[in-house]
């Protein structure tokens, strides 16, 4: 491309807003129109865009000649409206979850990849320092055989939006929301090991789900086995008297030692990184809070480049298929 990439932003509440700075800061794109049912969100996001028109629907966004779209709308839609831009031509950067399904997130895969577009998620912890030097030491074999890793994200808050509530709207409770981080961690620090077994528990308020169909999870735990033997613990939760804010942690432990990512005092966004061997440890990366547009940045980079689509993005459906089978699905 040789002139800027012309963006439309389809929800510009907080994220979206956040997003679009995040996107703007690289000087590399242009915020061509915004759409979003609040007026007082629409006229936020052309304070940040003056040139930016304002719209109310995805429908008219797609008929400004955009080459991305960036999606931060209710999770039911992300899958629909993904596919409807890559199919209409335009590259796609969407919040988390891309689907609710497996089932879903194939489709917006297989769309991008029909259309060569490029398509971005939101998996922003991919992005901090310390998480990206641990996977460094991971891949390059200096923690010896990973054979077990821990990874939590308790939030002593839930979503303060009725939709995360129901399963039909949201694909499922914190797992959906949380446990899909997690998950993509893991299996990205690792490289993509095939998983052989998923073993669950979820509950809510308490008490074990009944039926996923009808409620969503507020505390989940799950034990992920994969080839080779490496065994992952993952636990998520939502309103979890944690007694701070947050726990946030990625802890990998090898036959050579091992190496975690964890919040600091609660922080929903400051991170130390530290290398371990036996009561030992050293830090691994300089402390961060400043990290959550990478994802956002790193995406609008390379549509500027003239990408087109990653391969990469078929990982997105195994990350799905794990969070289906936690789910029983």
């Amino acid at each position: 491309m040789t002139d800027k990439p012309r963006l439309g932003f389809l929800g510009v509440g907080w994220i979206g807003r956040h997003r679009m700075e995040a996107m703007l800061a690289t000087g590399v794109i242009e915020v061509a129109a915004v759409a979003d049912p609040s007026a007082e969100m629409r006229s936020a996001a052309i304070e940040l865009a003056p040139g930016a028109a304002a719209m109310d629907s995805l429908d008219e966004l797609l008929t400004q000649d955009l080459d991305g779209l960036v999606i931060a709308s209710p999770s039911a839609l992300h899958a629909e409206q993904s596919i409807r831009a890559l199919r209409a031509g335009v590259a796609v950067f969407c919040q988390k979850p891309l689907g609710r399904t497996a089932a879903e997130v194939g489709g917006v895969v297989g769309a991008a990849e029909q259309g060569d577009r490029l398509l971005g998620v939101d998996l922003s912890y991919r992005f901090t320092g310390g998480i990206q030097a641990i996977r460094d030491l991971v891949r390059g074999g200096e923690l010896g055989r990973v054979f077990a890793a821990d990874l939590t994200f308790h939030n002593a808050y839930g979503p303060d939006k009725p939709w995360f509530y129901d399963p039909a709207l949201s694909g499922g409770g914190c797992v959906m929301d949380l446990g899909v981080h997690l998950v993509d961690l893991a299996l990205w620090a690792l490289e993509w090991p095939e998983v052989v077994e998923v073993q669950s528990h979820l509950l809510s308020g308490g008490e074990p789900l009944r039926n996923a169909a009808q409620q969503c999870e507020d505390f989940a735990v799950a034990t992920v086995t994969l080839a080779g033997g490496t065994v992952l613990r993952l636990a998520c939760s939502w309103r979890l008297p944690a007694g701070q804010e947050a726990v946030i942690s990625a802890e990998f432990f090898g036959t050579g030692g091992a190496a975690a990512l964890r919040n600091v005092d609660g922080s929903f966004y400051a991170f130390d990184a530290v290398r371990m061997d036996g009561t030992s440890s050293r830090p691994l990366a300089g402390r961060e809070d400043d990290w959550g547009g990478r994802a956002a940045a790193d995406w609008a980079r390379r549509l500027a480049s003239g990408a087109g689509f990653d391969p990469d993005s078929r990982h997105l459906v195994e990350v799905a298929g794990v969070l289906d089978r936690i789910y029983g699905r």
